[in-house]
């Protein structure tokens, strides 16, 4: 039988996010039913909500931070069972076959893996819906390939976003090998940028948080950052030139970089994680002097999300949340825009009222 759910959904960009009600396919042998706790609020949300990128499909449920309990399993099923704590990220499917997901990664899928709201849904869409329909919702039903085991030691409430803010930094710093000695430094301690200095942290590096002003210094501090930089101070900035082997840049806005390049050592990497939607200047020189680049970086895939949740459980780390009720969602999107979030906002699927 189909699953009747509830949710909060956009209509058009130029409108708030209202109650919404559709129904769920009913479950095949190898998906996984789940009921919704929580649901983390990314900054992509509000791209894709706004139209940033000029391809949503409306009625549209935001959401691919999901975090609930599993309410039955298919005939195939043998990772899960009825009552486990489990989680939900960007995907929730891929082709299976390419390259990137025969390797382990799927979020490089190329035929493009299946988001887990917005795209093309191959086991036929959401009933009377062609896309898939994200986690500000209260149920979900996804192919067991595509779900993780949330540690029992991680509050649900705060694994939420680590489903996408915790496995978007993650990957960086395991990819460019961070380790102890290596120097990381990272540009905005937002919901990506805060996950980065704990995870970089536990891993043994050296850390450094760079912003636009001093406010969040103490949090950075607590967070695991041994230094903190004010971008615009130009004599803090040439004074740390040359010092990082790593830059996780997590700012979604348009901003300066090119003055950035210079804090990096001989090879060194700034890895790009924020949406931005405009172009930024890039010179070539400060590339070619050191041998640096600048390289970009998506989610995880299973397999390392999964390395990921087991890495924070084992270190002790879980994202600093605002939990909100889902129709104060709207309100949070504003907030969002100013910055106004420490550090994560997670809606409490159980207040969600038809």
């Amino acid at each position: 039988m189909p699953i009747a759910t509830r949710a909060f959904a956009a209509t058009a960009s130029d409108k708030p996010l209202a109650p919404f009600s559709f129904d769920r396919r009913d479950p095949g042998p190898d998906d996984v039913a789940i009921a919704i706790k929580f649901a983390g609020v990314c900054h992509s949300d509000l791209h894709i909500v706004k139209n940033d990128l000029g391809n949503t499909r409306y009625p549209i449920v935001p959401g691919h931070e999901i975090a609930g309990i599993v309410t039955a399993v298919g005939a195939n099923v043998t990772r899960f069972k009825e009552g486990d704590r489990v989680g939900v990220g960007c995907m929730v499917d891929s082709c299976r076959q390419c390259k990137p997901c025969q390797e382990g990664e799927e979020q490089y899928c190329v035929p493009g893996m299946t988001q887990t709201y917005g795209s093309p849904d191959p086991k036929g869409g959401e009933v009377g819906q062609k896309i898939t329909q994200g986690g500000y919702s209260d149920a979900i039903v996804v192919d067991q390939n595509y779900v993780l085991n949330i540690p029992d030691s991680i509050p649900l409430d705060a694994a939420a976003p680590l489903l996408c803010a915790g496995i978007t930094t993650y990957s960086p710093l395991k990819t460019w090998n961070v380790g102890p000695g290596s120097k990381v430094a990272v540009v905005g301690l937002g919901g990506l940028g805060h996950m980065a200095v704990k995870q970089a942290h536990a891993m043994g590096a050296e850390v450094t948080v760079l912003s636009t002003s001093d406010r969040k210094r103490a949090d950075a501090e607590r967070m695991g950052a041994k230094h903190f930089l004010i971008n615009s101070d130009k004599t803090a900035m040439q004074a740390a030139a040359e010092k990082f082997d790593l830059i996780i840049n997590t700012v979604s806005a348009t901003h300066e970089i090119a003055g950035h390049l210079n804090l990096l050592a001989k090879d060194g990497t700034m890895v790009m994680l924020g949406l931005s939607t405009e172009g930024m200047p890039v010179f070539a020189m400060p590339l070619l002097w050191r041998r640096r680049r600048i390289a970009g970086s998506l989610i995880g895939g299973i397999r390392e999300t999964q390395e990921m949740l087991d890495f924070c459980a084992a270190n002790n780390i879980a994202c600093d949340i605002e939990l909100i009720a889902p129709d104060q969602i709207n309100e949070a999107y504003e907030r969002m825009e100013k910055s106004d979030v420490r550090y994560r906002f997670v809606l409490d699927i159980e207040k969600l009222v038809a």
